[in-house]
C-alpha cells in the first residue's frame, strides 16, 4: 500500500512537472507545484480503496509472477482513480488541473509507476527470500505423496516464502536428498528442535492432535487435502506451488490484518491520549492526594500475545498495603478468608471489596482507572480491542489459553461490552474466543462504539 501510494503521488507530481517543464507548449496558468502535491496527498485513501476494491492486494496477486489480469487491473485502477479526482475537482469547483492534459499524463504515469514499483517490490522480495530472510519455517507431516511434492517445491523455491526445516513421514514420502537432514521421528520432536512457524499436514491421521499442537505452539496450520477431500474443504484454499492446501486459521488476525490493526491502534490511542491528557492529570492529582506516599499509577504483570509479559498500567484503586498480593493473600491478610470463595464464584468481583478505596470504587465504576492503558496500546503491549489480559496465575483456569494468547490482549473487548460483570467467567471466556476466531476491523469499530456507550451508561459495572 505504501508503494502504491508513493507511485500515485510520483505519477501526479511528474505529470505536473512534464506539463510545466518538459512539454514545450506555452501555458497561461500560474504554476503552484507544492499546493498541487499537497492536494494530491489527500486523495491517497481513495486511491488505496480503489486498488483494494479491484483485488490488487490479494496475496495471490502479489506473490505470483506478474500476469495479464494484474496488468489490466492496474490500468483500470489508474483510469478510475484519475476520473474520480477529475469528478471531485469538478463538483468542488476547484482548479486542481489547470489544464486537462495533466490528467491524461497522470493516468498514463499512474499505470507505469504502479507497474514499475510493484516490479521493484517483487525483485526485492525475491532477493530477500532467496537468503531465507523473513520466510516462514515449515514442517511437513503426513504419509502422502503430497509430502514429497511440497518438500521438493519448498526446498527448491525459496521465493515461495517458506524454508523447509523438518519432515515427519515415512522414508518413501521424503525426497532422497532430505532424508538425513530434515527427517524427524515425531511431530513433538520436530516442534522442539526445528522451531517452525507453520505446519503442513498432508494426510488425515490424527488431524485433531496435529492441529491442537499447532495452536498450542502458536503456529499456522495448513491441511493439504486429498483429491476426495477437496470438494468438501473448509477454510481457505491456497496453492503452494502446484499443491492445493487448506489454511485453517486460529484467527483471521494475521498477516496484513495485523499491520492494519496496529496502525489503527497507534492512530486511535494517540488521539485518545491527547483528548484524555487533562482528565488523566486531574485523576492523577486526586489519587496522589488521597495517599501522598503511594503511587498514583500502579503497574502489574499481565500476559498478552504468545505469553508476552508486560506491565499493565492503571490508576491505583486499591489500598497500598495490598499491592502485589493475590486476592487470596489479601483476604487472608484482612482476616476474611471466607471472601475468597465468594470472590471467585462471583467472577472475580465483590460488591464491597475491602481492598478498594472510595476513589477506587468510583474509578472502577466509570472505567477511568484503565485510562493509563492507552500508553500500553501506543507502545504495542496490547491492542485497543482484544480479549482480557490474563494474570499469570490465572492460566490454570483457562483450558483454551493457547487460543486466548494467540492475539494481543485488549483495553476493551467483546466481553466487556456484553455485560462486563453481569455475565459469568465462562461466558466472558467464550466471548473472547468468539472474537479471536471472528475478528474483523468492522467488529473492532463496533466494539469501540459500544464501549463508549457502556462507559457512559455504566452497564455491567458494579
Amino acid at each position: 500500500m505504501l508503494s502504491d501510494a508513493l507511485a500515485f503521488v510520483a505519477a501526479f507530481v511528474f505529470a505536473y512537472y512534464t506539463r510545466t517543464h518538459i512539454d514545450q507548449r506555452p501555458y497561461t496558468f500560474e504554476a503552484a507545484p507544492l499546493e498541487f502535491a499537497l492536494t494530491i496527498l489527500s486523495f491517497i485513501p481513495a486511491w488505496i480503496i480503489i486498488l483494494a476494491f479491484l483485488g490488487l492486494y490479494q496475496k495471490s496477486i502479489f506473490l505470483g509472477k506478474p500476469r495479464i489480469k494484474e496488468t489490466w487491473r492496474l490500468l483500470i485502477a489508474s483510469v478510475i482513480g484519475v476520473m474520480f479526482i477529475i469528478t471531485f475537482d469538478f463538483f468542488d469547483q476547484g482548479n486542481l488541473f489547470p489544464v486537462r492534459v495533466i490528467a491524461i499524463y497522470a493516468a498514463i504515469l499512474c499505470f507505469l509507476t504502479l507497474a514499475v514499483f510493484r516490479a521493484i517490490l517483487r525483485f526485492v522480495r525475491s532477493q530477500i527470500t532467496k537468503r531465507h530472510v523473513g520466510t516462514l519455517r515449515a514442517v511437513i507431516i503426513g504419509n502422502h505423496q503430497n509430502t514429497d511434492f511440497l518438500a521438493n517445491y519448498i526446498s527448491t523455491n525459496p521465493e515461495s516464502g517458506y524454508t523447509l526445516v523438518g519432515i515427519v513421514a515415512n522414508n518413501r514420502y521424503i525426497p532422497k536428498g532430505l532424508k538425513r537432514t530434515h527427517q524427524y521421528s515425531s511431530l513433538k520432536d520436530a516442534l522442539k528442535r526445528a522451531r517452525p512457524d507453520v505446519v503442513f499436514q498432508t494426510d488425515e491421521r490424527q488431524t485433531e492432535y496435529v492441529y491442537k499442537q499447532s495452536v498450542n505452539h502458536h503456529l499456522l496450520y495448513y491441511f493439504v487435502p486429498s483429491e476426495s477431500a477437496l470438494s468438501s474443504h473448509i477454510g481457505q484454499l491456497e496453492l503452494i506451488g502446484n499443491t492445493p492446501a487448506i489454511l485453517v486459521k486460529v484467527t483471521p488476525l494475521s498477516g496484513g490484518a495485523k499491520v492494519v490493526k496496529r496502525i489503527t491502534d497507534i492512530i486511535t490511542s494517540g488521539l485518545a491520549l491527547l483528548i484524555a491528557l487533562i482528565p488523566m492529570i486531574i485523576i492523577w492529582i486526586v489519587v496522589k492526594l488521597s495517599n501522598i506516599h503511594a503511587p498514583a499509577i500502579n503497574s502489574s504483570i499481565r500476559l498478552s500475545q504468545f505469553n508476552h509479559r508486560f506491565k499493565c498500567y492503571k490508576f491505583r484503586s486499591m489500598k497500598p498495603e495490598f499491592d502485589g498480593l493475590t486476592p487470596e493473600q489479601a483476604f487472608i491478610k484482612i482476616g476474611k478468608p471466607e471472601l475468597i470463595k465468594k470472590y471467585r464464584k462471583n467472577g472475580d468481583y465483590l460488591r464491597d471489596d475491602p481492598r478498594v478505596t472510595k476513589i477506587g470504587n468510583f474509578l472502577r465504576r466509570t472505567s477511568l482507572d484503565e485510562l493509563p492503558q492507552l500508553f500500553n496500546v501506543f507502545k504495542g503491549d496490547i491492542s485497543l480491542v482484544g480479549p482480557r489480559a490474563l494474570v499469570p496465575g490465572e492460566l490454570r483456569n483457562y483450558g483454551d489459553r493457547s487460543l486466548l494468547l494467540s492475539v494481543k490482549s485488549g483495553l476493551t473487548g467483546l466481553a466487556q461490552v456484553s455485560g462486563r460483570r453481569d455475565i459469568s467467567f465462562e461466558e466472558r471466556r467464550a466471548l473472547d474466543i468468539y472474537y479471536i476466531q471472528n475478528w474483523s476491523l468492522l467488529l473492532d469499530f463496533q466494539i469501540l462504539l459500544r464501549t463508549i456507550g457502556t462507559v457512559f451508561t455504566g452497564e455491567g459495572a458494579k
